[in-house]
Parts: structure tokens; C-alpha cells; sequence
């Protein structure tokens, strides 16, 4: 399991599961529990960068970023770890 510390969201931590370059039971800590809840539903199996390139950017109101964009660095950063683990 992974864990991401966020950074300017509501949401305090995001913890998920990366297998095979696929996003697994994504949760939040804190923040909007039903929407949070919905977009771990979504990403569901997802592919790592398929969920970077549609969440990366995302902002929620006039923050410079959102729970969403929040996910799409935690993955980045998991995917680009197992890489480099790889090499």
C-alpha cells in the first residue's frame, strides 16, 4: 500500500495500491467523503498513466489544486519509483 501526504486539499492522505502500472483501492483521508469515495470507484483498475493524464491540473476552486490533481502526483511519483527501481 502506498501513502501520499497531500498538499493544499481538504484531504490529508491518499493511500492506493499500484500493480502491474494499474491504480488498486485508492481511499482518501478526510475531504469530501462521498465525492472521494466516488472518484476511488472510478480509478478503479485504471491505468497509472491513463489517470495522470486525466486528473493531472485539476484544480478545485481557487486552490491551485484538488484532490484529484493530489491523486495523479501520487501516482506519478509511484510509477516513476517503480522505474526507476526497474533500472
Amino acid at each position: 500500500m502506498i501513502e501520499y501526504k497531500t498538499k493544499g486539499t481538504c484531504s490529508t492522505k491518499i493511500r492506493f495500491e499500484l500493480r502491474d502500472g494499474k491504480v488498486y483501492s485508492t481511499a482518501f483521508e478526510n475531504g469530501c467523503d462521498g465525492n472521494l469515495k466516488a472518484l476511488g470507484l472510478l480509478v478503479e483498475g485504471m491505468d497509472a498513466g491513463e489517470l495522470v493524464a486525466k486528473l493531472k491540473g485539476l484544480r478545485c476552486g481557487k486552490k491551485k489544486t484538488s484532490c484529484a490533481d493530489q491523486l495523479a502526483t501520487a501516482v506519478a511519483e509511484a510509477a516513476a519509483a517503480v522505474i526507476n527501481q526497474q533500472t
